[in-house]
């Protein structure tokens, strides 16, 4: 089955209302809106997505529409459009007063290039005895507005700092030259300020190179181990089949979406289970990506990044290479994104779907009938990103007994600064001469759009308690179960509890499963932890998703951005912490719950010069969802 068929004007469209735009659909949007005077030659794209149709449509056929959000140089000012690209019309435009669009990738380029051909800069890196600008690399920054400096204030601002690479072909984030900061209007472009803090120190002798062939000999000393290959093989055929964006794997169903921000998107997640598909998710992304430096030292105190509402997970994914990224029988699929002037941008093999043997599945050793025993495999769909210095990889996982695991691993290379004799900063680790590394956090909020066997559900919080000692129980052994219903947004926000055990069931009110109990599915917590903010620092108050563990609202079709829409050059938080204060009913009804999870990164000598993948994940688990294992119909090896 094609993925596209053709549209009026040859334009090719998807042939789903839920897949991702095409290429054609990306020129066909920004060619509509091109029409309008007002969208002149100073005029930049920042995003260009799907405007996925409603619950009620999603498998119907519908009209496409692109969600189209912009902004004119000249005067700063953003604007947002709808476009029916069935119409060829654009249906909504509308002024974004005081608002800063996403950061793009062409901004970020154009200001190493214009940076680097800086007479300003280039004399400062001499007095640093830099002189070969081919080496050095400008790493773009967007601010928080409590950061601004008041002379700035109203200006599309952000600050750099400087690398520069040991060769040729070395480490770009090698070498940081502390304490110089350019500071760029990025709508016209120029260098406004260059802050220029010169010790006097001479930069210490670091080795923060990677690849064995700049390595020093003394510190690999040994030729590389002998690693024999590991084939993974399918000769009869993978189990899965992928018609466009329609996957299918054994009793699993779901649809593949990408778009800028979130980069890869699951819809209509299900599982079939006696000749019936049963809903489990509508949708499921991480919706914004919060990473705070826990330094407060001139080189560190402006380094939050907002990876997905600053920049966006679509733009930076990278293309796989199988036997490197993926191992194993492997189907690809690409994605489009688009650049600054509205031209579309294929990413090759930006999504890897495979199957991977998992141990045991289930097994018992019985003297009288023999072993029965069960090996495990899954489904995994993943995509990859680079965020210039790190990378995120993203694992979905589906699994033979109706788990999903979503995991992330975190990799590259970390961003250090150097410090003077007997000066180190206590704010990280030591990880090379004169050359530490700062503490940061990694907060990721997963937007968990759950339909468990229909829109209607309720989002219990269960905690795990101790009985005492009594007549009845005289050694203390009784464990019990609370399972408290969250009837409000308020009850909605929670926070992980140890001493508990805490987690979270969302169950159905449609009726009781062949028990009678309750159907549903379980948020098996992993990875969360506390801000660790002062409640007026400026990166609480624009990310107070971070606050808490979970949030649960009531479904809105317009509420996709936890730190608000336009987290650029943000101020305070228009998202969760707004909604919420409307304190909505959330029980027996569609909910999406937000999780917040991630990577505490207290960093260590062993993760320099390129550091070790962390490992960070999260499990929704049937809890009555079936009346029994459902994997039991999984045959044995041959």
């Amino acid at each position: 089955m094609k993925d596209f068929e053709e549209a009026d004007g040859d334009v090719p469209v998807a042939s789903h209302p839920l897949d991702p735009l095409t290429a054609g659909e990306f020129r066909l949007a920004a060619s509509i809106l091109r029409r309008d005077p007002a969208v002149g030659p100073r005029w930049r794209f920042a995003s260009i997505e799907l405007k996925e149709p409603g619950k009620d449509a999603a498998v119907e056929p519908a009209r496409r529409q692109a969600l189209v959000v912009g902004w004119n140089r000249d005067d700063g000012q953003a604007y947002r459009a709808v476009v029916s690209l069935t119409d060829a019309a654009v249906t909504a435009w509308e002024q974004l007063p005081g608002q800063q669009p996403n950061m793009t990738l062409d901004e970020w380029h154009e200001c190493d290039e214009m940076l680097r051909g800086s007479p300003q800069l280039a004399a400062a890196l001499a007095r640093r005895g830099i002189t070969d600008l081919s080496r050095v690399l400008t790493d773009l920054w967007a601010y928080g507005a409590a950061l601004v400096p008041p002379r700035y204030r109203g200006l599309r601002l952000g600050w750099s700092d400087v690398w520069y690479r040991g060769s040729a072909n070395g480490n770009p984030y090698a070498h940081h030259v502390s304490g110089l900061h350019p500071i760029v209007d990025l709508n016209r472009m120029t260098l406004l300020e260059l802050e220029d803090d010169l010790d006097g120190a001479d930069p210490p002798e670091v080795m923060g190179e990677y690849r064995p062939a700049l390595i020093p000999p003394r510190l690999l000393p040994r030729p590389p181990r002998e690693v024999r290959p590991l084939h993974i093989s399918q000769p009869d055929g993978v189990s899965f089949t992928l018609d466009g964006h329609l996957l299918t794997w054994q009793n699993w169903q779901l649809r593949l979406g990408f778009n800028y921000r979130e980069g890869l998107v699951l819809h209509t997640v299900g599982f079939r289970d006696a000749g019936r598909l049963r809903p489990v998710a509508h949708r499921l992304s991480f919706a914004e990506m919060v990473v705070p430096y826990r330094d407060p030292t001139t080189d560190h105190y402006r380094r939050t990044a907002f990876d997905i509402g600053e920049w966006g997970l679509g733009f930076m994914t990278t293309s796989l290479e199988r036997g490197c990224d993926c191992l194993g029988e492997i189907t690809y699929l690409d994605a489009v994104v688009h650049d600054s002037a509205g031209e579309p941008r294929t990413i090759p093999r930006a999504i890897c779907i495979h199957e991977e043997d998992n141990g045991v599945l289930w097994k018992h050793v019985d003297p009288v009938s023999g072993t029965e025993v069960r090996r495990a495999r899954r489904l995994v769909v993943s995509f990859h990103v680079t965020v210039a210095n790190y990378e995120y990889l993203v694992y979905w996982r589906f699994y033979q007994d109706g788990s999903i695991e979503c995991e992330v691993r975190a990799t590259g290379i970390m961003v250090t600064s150097t410090f003077a004799e007997g000066r180190q900063p206590p704010y990280g680790t030591l990880v090379d001469e004169r050359t530490y590394a700062p503490f940061h956090q990694h907060f990721i909020v997963a937007r968990l759009d759950l339909d468990v066997d229909g829109p209607a559900n309720t989002v219990c919080a269960v905690a795990s308690q101790a009985c005492p000692a009594t007549d009845d129980d005289p050694y203390g052994l009784g464990l019990v179960i609370r399972e408290t219903p969250l009837r409000t947004e308020a009850e909605g926000r929670q926070d992980y509890d140890w001493p508990t055990q805490r987690s979270w069931k969302i169950i159905s009110s449609n009726g009781k499963n062949g028990l009678g109990s309750p159907v549903g599915y379980k948020l098996v917590p992993g990875g969360p932890f506390p801000p660790m903010l002062d409640s007026s620092s400026p990166v609480l108050r624009r990310a107070r998703a971070i606050e808490h563990t979970l949030w649960v609202t009531p479904y809105r079709p317009d509420e996709r951005w936890p730190c608000g829409e336009f987290p650029t050059l943000s101020e305070e938080d228009t998202g969760l912490p707004v909604w919420t204060a409307q304190d909505r009913p959330i029980e027996n009804t569609d909910v999406v719950l937000w999780y917040v999870f991630g990577i505490h990164h207290i960093t260590r000598p062993e993760d320099w010069p390129i550091m070790p993948v962390d490992t960070v994940s999260f499990w929704l688990k049937p809890f009555g969802f079936f009346d029994r294992n459902p994997a039991l119909d999984v045959p044995p090896s041959a």
